[in-house]
């Protein structure tokens, strides 16, 4: 059978390659699946793009988030079937083999498939709100409203929190309002921590979540985190910062400076499966977003910006590269 994948085949070069694809005998856990809908990460692909990352050599086939149909089932998988339509996280290769012990989950009957592929970077803001001390009525803030800025400032909203989502795309903040998220500063335009004062009479947030990645951004959050705060770094740093380390070691250190709490949300701090002895699973956290999109409690729509063939793919990339504000949500339709 042809199979169709986007590869990275050098830095910033992608081409859709066509090729045969010939199935092999498949291993006890693995299943052999067909793309429905693939979503970018333009965070993660875009840095796979540049060639500069260690974990991924070019050439490749990146990938990130998928919803599948599967097509045949290896001789130990008992909790799926030919036909089924699942969730997992894959590569944009309209055919590939997946293992099933891996996140892998069968997508409800009524939930739209255009959005399931959504549920991974929902998944990886939830990590923000899972290791947070948010309580209801708190004032928390975001950075970066990209598409899983956007989803974790959702997120803490859901959790009764008061959020202010900051981003210097004046589209992206029309994009977050648009999903429920009220209050915003254009943080190339206005004195964001000035605003923030006046908007929590004077004490600044509770929590700030880290989403753009910037280290600088990081930095320039802690001065506007009250008092024993806590600064979560959701998105991953990129890039040469040079600073003076030890002023920004005394907002932690020192009470004086606020004692902030310094916190990780890397997506794999937490385990695939669910566990006895931890609460939380990316499996746990998938199947509540599930929920959360049927019942219209998380607000996807406003953050899909096209539905391409992959035959686009070198178009949808650039747009992400080099118009932001127009391409965010880009889902590949494999059918």
């Amino acid at each position: 059978m042809k199979n169709r994948k986007v590869m990275f085949v050098s830095p910033q070069q992608v081409e859709t390659v066509e090729e045969e694809f010939v199935p092999q005998e498949l291993a006890g856990n693995e299943v052999l699946v067909k793309l429905i809908y693939s979503l970018i990460s333009p965070g993660t692909e875009l840095a796979m793009l540049t060639g500069k990352e260690e974990w991924a050599q070019l050439p490749v086939c990146p990938g990130y988030s998928s919803v599948s149909t599967i097509i045949e089932v290896g001789s130990g998988v008992t909790n799926f079937k030919p036909g089924d339509v699942v969730f997992h996280y894959g590569c944009h290769s309209e055919y590939q083999v997946v293992r099933a012990s891996d996140v892998f989950i069968k997508v409800p009957e009524d939930l739209d498939l255009k959005w399931v592929p959504f549920t991974r970077m929902a998944t990886v803001a939830f990590t923000s709100t899972r290791v947070s001390d948010i309580e209801l009525g708190d004032y928390v803030s975001v950075t970066g409203l990209g598409l899983v800025g956007n989803l974790a400032a959702q997120l803490a909203r859901l959790q009764g929190a008061n959020v202010i989502g900051i981003d210097l795309s004046p589209e992206r903040l029309q994009t977050a309002q648009r999903c429920g998220i009220e209050l915003t500063i254009n943080g190339g335009e206005e004195q964001v921590k000035e605003q923030i004062t006046a908007l929590t009479d004077g004490k600044g947030v509770s929590t700030h979540i880290e989403a753009t990645g910037v280290p600088q951004v990081g930095v320039d959050s802690l001065s506007w985190i009250a008092r024993l705060g806590e600064i979560i770094f959701l998105g991953s740093p990129r890039g040469v910062y040079n600073t003076d380390v030890t002023d920004v070691l005394n907002y932690c250190h020192l009470f004086s400076r606020g004692s902030i709490t310094f916190k990780g949300a890397h997506e794999w701090r937490y385990p695939s499966e669910p566990d006895t002895f931890v609460k939380h699973s990316l499996v746990r956290n998938s199947k509540i977003v599930f929920k959360l999109i049927k019942q219209k409690r998380l607000q996807l729509e406003p953050l899909l910006s096209h539905v391409i063939k992959p035959e686009q793919a070198k178009e949808a990339y650039e747009g992400l590269r080099n118009h932001k504000d127009q391409y965010h949500g880009v889902l590949f339709d494999w059918c």
